[in-house]
């Protein structure tokens, strides 16, 4: 499919997103990374969503292997090519092991997980598939996480599923 935004450059970027566009796009190992030439487009909306899509990944409180593990189990629920290959890499510098993205893949019911493990990706499943936690998981996870946490983990889940369905919409093409 092809892209339904054509990504930006200088002219539709403007020379802030321009500049913000090359800085992520190596720091993400590519030419072009489409996601910020295309949202870049929005002028300073996306600038306002980089701010807080960064307060939570990498800017959050939660463990950056944690935050690998949400992004990448709504991912593979959301079946979203270009979230999925940008986490793998950054997983991968988080310690997530090619064995943790197969059981990544099969869920929280994969034998491996820890009890903290298997209640975070029971919560991300729950989020992306019902937009609500039963009262079980959410007693599952609060066994691990303090309110902070709890909260962030639900604004993580939702960012990275909203952003999948805008990456699907636009059909957004992963990067070379």
């Amino acid at each position: 499919m092809e892209p339904r935004i054509t990504p930006g450059r200088l002219r539709e970027l403007g020379p802030v997103n321009w500049v913000v566009w090359q800085a992520l796009s190596r720091a993400a190992g590519t030419e072009d990374a489409h996601l910020f030439s295309t949202l870049g487009r929005t002028g300073g909306l996306f600038r306002g969503w980089l701010h807080f899509s960064g307060r939570l990944m990498p800017g959050g409180k939660l463990r950056r292997y944690e935050s690998e593990l949400v992004i990448l189990r709504v991912a593979h629920l959301r079946q979203c090519d270009y979230e999925m290959d940008h986490h793998i890499r950054l997983g991968r510098r988080a310690g997530v092991t090619a064995e943790i993205l197969d059981r990544l893949r099969e869920g929280p019911a994969a034998q491996g997980w820890t009890d903290k493990e298997r209640a975070l990706l029971t919560a991300v499943d729950q989020l992306v598939t019902t937009r609500d936690l039963d009262d079980a998981t959410w007693h599952a996870l609060a066994a691990h996480y303090d309110e902070r946490h709890l909260i962030e983990i639900v604004l993580l889940t939702n960012q990275y599923e909203g952003l999948a369905s805008t990456i699907t919409a636009l059909r957004i093409q992963t990067d070379h």
